[in-house]
């Protein structure tokens, strides 16, 4: 099939490009002690993929301020990456798909709720930073997921109206944001089971199963 000329394909980072939920439990886990509060394992899934500023009033049971919020999310975040710094490995079918994609003149970027730095490293890490033409993070944005804002800046960054996107995504709270922005998704089941996933148009239990054709396809569908 051949690729037309504007085709973007946005992919989250945790859990589509790369495992990290193991690296960012026990980075809460970590800065929980320091800060005093507790994250359980049943938490972390129900929260992962979204926007730092969201979780943390969960797990303190109280809003917190905006200083508070930013003193939190960057500690966390430089545990997560003292933790994950070179023993990061991409999940089954990345390392094969994503430059297949670019070759193949798909327009790729990130739009996670991961702050840049985190992001820069997982694609510097990989070798895979070449392959995006734009990223958008959790440092671009006000809200997190379910809502589509990082969605929506990544392809406005591509130039690619949002119909002409595919989102890939392994949280449900992902799939919903790029529905909701009027995208579609194809869905991994990296951290979560294929039915809390059926809502995206595709569900696959590793990028390994999916070809540059595969988007064409989902592209297609109205």
């Amino acid at each position: 099939m051949r690729t037309p000329a504007a085709c973007g394909i946005i992919f989250d980072l945790d859990g589509v490009i790369v495992d990290t939920a193991a690296g960012h439990f026990a980075s809460f886990v970590r800065l929980g002690e320091e800060a005093g509060f507790a994250m359980s394992r049943e938490q972390f899934t129900a929260l992962f993929g979204r926007h730092n500023n969201d979780i943390f009033p969960i797990l303190y049971r109280h809003p917190l301020s905006p200083e508070q919020l930013a003193s939190l999310q960057q500690r966390k975040e430089e545990i997560f990456r003292e933790i994950v710094r070179g023993q990061l490995q991409a999940l089954p079918g990345v390392p094969q798909l994503i430059p297949a994609l670019a070759a193949r003149g798909f327009h790729l970027a990130i739009g996670s709720s991961t702050p840049r730095e985190n992001i820069d490293l997982v694609l510097d890490e990989l070798r895979l930073a070449d392959c995006f033409q734009a990223i958008a993070g959790g440092d671009d944005v006000t809200r997190g997921k379910p809502d589509p804002q990082v969605f929506l800046i990544a392809a406005e960054r591509l130039g690619i109206a949002p119909a002409h996107c595919v989102v890939v995504e392994d949280a449900v709270a992902g799939v919903q944001a790029a529905l909701s922005g009027g995208m579609k998704a194809l869905a991994v089941t990296t951290n979560h089971p294929r039915e809390a996933l059926a809502h995206a148009h595709r569900v696959v239990d590793s990028l390994a199963e999916v070809t540059p054709d595969d988007f064409l396809r989902l592209l297609a569908v109205e």
